[in-house]
């Protein structure tokens, strides 16, 4: 074995091990994500009530149709991943989502109105 090779190895292990005890490194580390977990239809129905949205409000929140909530919420189609990471924050933190809705249109204030206006006193914390 190439002994240049092994004491890059041996360097690479040593500050693994100090990463895992929580001590400074040079490592550069990379968070990966995992795949959503999957939604029941009344789990995604739950959501949209917890937010106080009709299926229309709830369909331009998430920008998409009335005709794909009303089929998540049916059973009869499944959230794409994208979808259900973004169900999966507004089931777990529907404030944050609320707040992040509203930013575009505090941004908007004066130039032009918003079709769907959403208050953070609707959901529940």
């Amino acid at each position: 074995m190439n002994v240049d090779l092994f004491d890059d190895m041996l360097s690479g292990f040593v500050e693994a091990k100090k990463h895992r005890a929580g001590r400074r490194t040079k490592l550069r580390v990379s968070r990966l994500a995992f795949q959503p977990v999957e939604m029941k239809p009344a789990q995604i129905r739950g959501v949209r009530n917890r937010l106080k949205l009709s299926q229309p409000e709830f369909a331009e929140f998430l920008c998409t149709s009335i005709g794909t909530v009303r089929s998540w919420e049916q059973g009869s189609r499944s959230p794409h991943s994208s979808a259900l990471r973004l169900l999966a924050i507004a089931k777990e933190k529907p404030a944050l989502l609320l707040r992040m809705a509203e930013a575009p249109q505090r941004q908007l204030k004066g130039k032009r109105k918003p079709r769907l206006v959403i208050s953070q006193n609707t959901a529940a914390k």
